[in-house]
């Protein structure tokens, strides 16, 4: 028998609001597999299964820096919720941020004044606090976002005319969407994710006893109402509940966004 240890568990449970034992049973089912474990819950639950991102095991914060030479957005990492909301470890994160301006594009990796950095905050706090993960984007105009609480930042690239007010609030709705947006048009949503979704709807059209030419219909009609929920241009903004973020962008453009939260993966 598959040996489940209560770290998986708390992970799985992390990542979907269930329970503990409902987790563990699926990960039981799954031979450990966590996707599969988490398909199966979501299969359970007819998939009404609530995507509980936003209690991603760690504690830490996330820093962003822009200047004409592009935009960073950084995460560290901390054992505790006291350490990660200290006023040191605030300054260090936005320190880190802009000292990597300077590197190229794409995933950062720490330099020297960052390592140090971190070394400073490992020997004051006496926790293990790391540098997560970094990104650069270049190109084009930026607008960006933090919560209060600093575990949720935003990263909004563009080209065009953009109000200030307008790149605000197309961050802070990035922040807050429910479901979150996976891309900026329809045809950006990752691929393994729309067949995914895909599989699925055809699933639970099949067991619902539809015939196979129905339940194919029936899972084009549903794969664009999910295109309209997840991609971000097609969402309705979360102020209103009815205006279109493609409104707000009007004729700029919307190059890429990152929305990250402490915790998570990219």
């Amino acid at each position: 028998m598959t040996q489940i240890n209560a770290k998986d568990v708390m992970a799985l449970r992390n990542r979907t609001g269930l329970g503990m034992m409902d987790c563990k049973k699926a990960l039981m089912e799954a031979d450990g597999n966590p996707e599969r474990a988490e398909e199966l819950l979501r299969k359970k639950l007819k998939g009404k299964m609530e995507t509980r991102s936003d209690r991603a095991a760690g504690e830490g914060r996330i820093g962003i820096a822009v200047s004409d030479a592009g935009a960073t957005i950084v995460e560290l990492s901390a054992e505790t919720d006291f350490t990660a909301k200290n006023e040191t470890f605030v300054e260090a994160t936005d320190k880190s941020a802009a000292s990597l301006l300077a590197a190229g594009a794409g995933k950062l990796e720490p330099n020297d004044e960052v390592t140090a950095l971190i070394d400073n905050l490992r020997i004051t706090t006496g926790e293990n606090i790391s540098f997560a993960r970094g990104e650069k984007l270049e190109g084009g105009s930026f607008a960006s976002y933090i919560h209060f609480d600093g575990k949720t930042g935003v990263l909004l690239q563009f080209e065009g005319d953009i109000s200030g007010e307008a790149s605000n609030d197309i961050c802070l709705h990035i922040a807050a969407a429910d479901p979150a947006p996976l891309g900026v048009s329809p045809d950006e949503i990752p691929a393994d994710v729309v067949e995914k979704e895909r599989k699925f709807r055809l699933e639970q059209a099949v067991e619902s006893g539809k015939p196979q030419e129905i339940a194919e219909k029936m899972v084009e009609g549903g794969m664009r109402k999910f295109y309209a929920e997840v991609a971000l241009l097609e969402q309705p903004f979360v102020k209103d509940g009815k205006t279109p973020i493609k409104q707000l962008v009007g004729t700029a453009k919307v190059i890429a966004f990152r929305k990250w939260r402490v915790g998570e993966t990219n």
